[in-house]
């Protein structure tokens, strides 16, 4: 009734301005109820016609709407599209691409992407795979067409290519096949093996343009507009390959397909560039990759280490500031190196492996939240792979003062406190470890220590009491004994264990005057959530719209 009396009000009112606020009333209804639409296909037609109306007024915001409200109902109404419904002779979605070019004819590039992924998400409920293969065909039709235009025209004059109407072209449609790689991950397979090969010949191309501007024009060269271009152009090819290998099934042979033909074109060209001209995509890329295909990568990792990983460091640790991107995403590789293929880190020489944990402890200390939350999940896992390797006590007793005297750093200087949490965990892993019957060799240089100690316990407790005796001189010998003594008592229990180290910091003068609510941030957001569970259960005290819809057509 809502959406009969607004369509009929949208007939009779006046006016550009009102129509639209109409309009955008009868998307928001609409976008609701995806329920109701499953149930009422008739219904649901006629909604998704008036959206193709909507998609061709120019009226601000009213496409956007359009558009949005349009994906919103095929994610919960997929099913409805593909199957012939009764008294129709094809599929809503087969006639849908037949009027492809009028329906769009109207909207932004950016709105075409998303009504691209639209399309791709109702394809992607087709369970007749060559009737899929034939829809994605279709509906790629266009931009196939387009690129192959491109590349002809570029085998014969690779100047073409410089312009910087066919760059932007060409970033349009590569950000058109990252949308639909979105929706139909595996299913992308076919489309994207046609472009594969050209697009990473355009990707060197592209950066040896880069690469050369800013050698040539210095680091003002970056900023300038034809070099932006091109590096989107660079980006988006790094983010289609990454889209479709993440959202890809889990299956080797495309691991296989995809990844040997951009070592050289992708991985080589990073450690060849010009700091100014290296992409961090290209290090979240290589993440999404080890991270999805796991051990298969071992061998590649020593290959990735030496092309990304001394090269990337000289770029990050000059300061905190530089090369932002490129410090987040390379601890994520980082970790998704340790946790997937820790057997490559082993394998590294004493050298590497210093730069490797120089690296995290660097990352822990950032003062940028995310960099030091990436760095203290690192070294977690790190410490726990290395305990159960066969060279746990070589790596402890290289690392193990280091790391307990820069987390104590990082716990008690007051600028770390949301890694709080974090710092409790690395600590009772320390303190475990050394009560534990993993290390089978003393922790301490006999050559430098200058008597033995019963057992690395003993010896550990004297080195820490030493240490936050000499860092808090506030502190009597007696408190900090205590204290220590406390972290060996509770290792096991995770609850006094943390509660102890918080005592602690709050005795302590660097933090007896401040606001400590980030020491107490875990049990903040346990509370916040057994909030939210009871107003759950308690019905409408939440509104429809923030309780999240899993329901989607089946």
């Amino acid at each position: 009734m809502v959406i009969r009396d607004l369509l009929s009000l949208c007939e009779v009112v006046k006016g550009k301005d009102n129509k639209a606020v109409i309009a955008s009333n009868i998307m928001y209804v609409v976008g609701q109820y995806s329920r109701f639409l499953r149930a009422h296909w008739k219904f649901l037609k006629t909604v998704v016609h008036k959206l193709f109306e909507f998609m061709h007024e120019t009226h601000p915001g009213v496409q956007d709407m359009a558009c949005d409200t349009f994906l919103k109902i095929v994610k919960k109404c997929n099913r409805r599209f593909v199957i012939a419904q009764v008294g129709e002779s094809e599929p809503f979605v087969s006639e849908l691409l037949s009027s492809l070019t009028t329906i769009v004819g109207d909207l932004e590039p950016h709105q075409i992407h998303t009504f691209y992924e639209t399309v791709g998400t109702m394809i992607q409920s087709e369970s007749d795979a060559q009737k899929r293969g034939e829809y994605l065909q279709r509906l790629m039709a266009l931009p196939n067409q387009k690129w192959g235009e491109i590349i002809g025209q570029a085998r014969h004059s690779a100047d073409i290519l410089k312009d910087p109407d066919v760059i932007r072209t060409v970033l349009n449609i590569l950000q058109t096949n990252t949308r639909v790689a979105t929706s139909l991950g595996t299913n992308f397979l076919s489309q994207i093996s046609l472009i594969y090969l050209d697009m990473l010949n355009v990707y060197r191309m592209y950066s040896e343009l880069v690469s050369s501007s800013i050698a040539n024009g210095g680091p003002y060269a970056s900023r300038t507009s034809l070099v932006k271009l091109l590096r989107s152009v660079k980006r988006e090819i790094l983010k289609l390959i990454e889209t479709f290998l993440d959202k890809a099934e889990n299956q080797p042979h495309i691991g296989k397909q995809f990844v040997p033909p951009m070592m050289d074109q992708v991985l080589g060209d990073y450690a060849r560039n010009v700091p100014d001209a290296r992409e961090s995509e290209v290090l979240s890329l290589f993440a999404t990759i080890i991270n999805k295909y796991k051990v298969v990568m071992q061998d590649e990792v020593l290959l990735i280490f030496e092309a990304v990983f001394q090269c990337t460091l000289e770029m990050i640790t000059k300061n905190f500031e530089d090369y932002p991107e490129h410090r987040l995403k390379f601890f994520s590789l980082l970790r998704a190196i340790a946790t997937f293929c820790f057997r490559a880190l082993i394998q590294l020489s004493s050298e590497q492996l210093k730069l490797v944990m120089d690296s995290v402890i660097w990352a822990f200390r950032h003062t940028e939240r995310n960099i030091a939350e990436t760095g203290l999940i690192l070294l977690l896992e790190m410490l726990k792979n290395f305990q159960k390797s066969d060279i746990c006590n070589q790596f402890y007793r290289t690392y193990f003062l280091q790391i307990e005297q820069e987390v104590f750093a990082v716990l008690t200087d007051t600028f770390h406190k949301p890694g709080f949490k974090l710092h409790v965990l690395v600590l009772q892993h320390l303190f475990s470890l050394v009560e534990s019957d993993s290390l089978t060799e003393p922790l301490w240089d006999a050559a430098t220590v200058p008597h033995s100690y019963p057992n690395n316990a003993a010896f550990i407790r004297e080195y820490t009491i030493k240490l936050l005796s000499s860092s808090f001189p506030n502190m009597t010998t007696t408190e900090v004994t205590q204290f220590v003594n406390g972290l060996y008592e509770t290792r096991s229990d995770a609850g006094r264990f943390k509660n102890n180290i918080r005592d602690f910091l709050v005795q302590s003068k660097e933090f007896s005057a401040q606001d400590n609510k980030d020491l107490y941030a875990e049990e903040a957001a346990a509370q916040m959530e057994r909030e939210r569970q009871r107003m759950l259960s308690i019905p409408g005290l939440i509104a429809p719209s923030e309780i999240q819809d899993d329901m989607v057509d089946s």
